[in-house]
């Protein structure tokens, strides 16, 4: 596994990756100070598998960064690891393409479940938004952030097949795809409808008339 942790201080950095070097040998971390500086890492090596992205962070900060990931590089999942623990921070990121958010408070465990949790194709949305005065969905944003809902062909068919409850895995063997196209139409799809997960991804879907 080969992961890239964004973030503007040094020693959360270093002790992230202490930490995920920890958890097995076959984990290569690389490191960035800035979104600008990780988007040149995300583009320089093809092999990562997931981005731990910072919100606030001087010049591009995460949530510029989040859209601009998905942009250039669609298949990578961007999971926000934040101090924040505001509603409104979670539901943007995740409707910005962020495919989990986890508070810096969280414990050692449940980041690493997070991100075995994304890299499996799900979204990862922390408990602290089951306390949310309203609903954890979509999030409101401006029209300047909003994808638009435009899906292709290949994108339409996972939608379906991802709305009769099959995995990446049975996606990929049916439409004769890799694990990591999936994972990209995946995020794809889950970015332009503005959902966070599969449930949410098919009730969109049969709402407007989708599949």
């Amino acid at each position: 596994m080969k992961l890239l942790i964004v973030d503007d201080h040094a020693i959360v950095r270093e002790g992230l990756a202490a930490m995920l070097r920890l958890a097995g040998p076959d984990i290569d971390v690389l490191q960035a100070c800035d979104g600008a500086e990780g988007l040149r890492l995300a583009l320089a090596h093809a092999d990562l598998d997931a981005v731990l992205l910072d919100l606030e962070m001087p010049g591009s900060d995460g949530m510029t960064a989040i859209p601009e990931f998905g942009r250039r590089r669609p298949e990578l999942p961007v999971i926000v690891l934040s101090s924040s623990e505001s509603h409104d921070d979670v539901r943007r990121a995740l409707a910005l393409g962020a495919l989990g958010y986890i508070p810096k408070s969280a414990a050692a465990h449940t980041l690493l479940s997070a991100l075995t949790l994304v890299l499996s194709g799900n979204v990862y949305v922390p408990p602290l938004m089951l306390d949310a005065a309203q609903p954890a969905g979509p999030a409101k944003v401006s029209d300047g952030d909003r994808t638009h809902a435009s899906l292709s062909a290949r994108q339409i068919a996972v939608l379906r097949m991802l709305s009769e409850g099959k995995s990446n895995k049975e996606i990929g063997r049916d439409l004769g795809l890799s694990d990591k196209t999936v994972k990209a139409h995946v995020t794809s799809i889950f970015r332009s409808l503005g959902v966070v997960n599969r449930t949410q991804a098919a009730a969109a879907a049969r709402r407007d008339a989708l599949i």
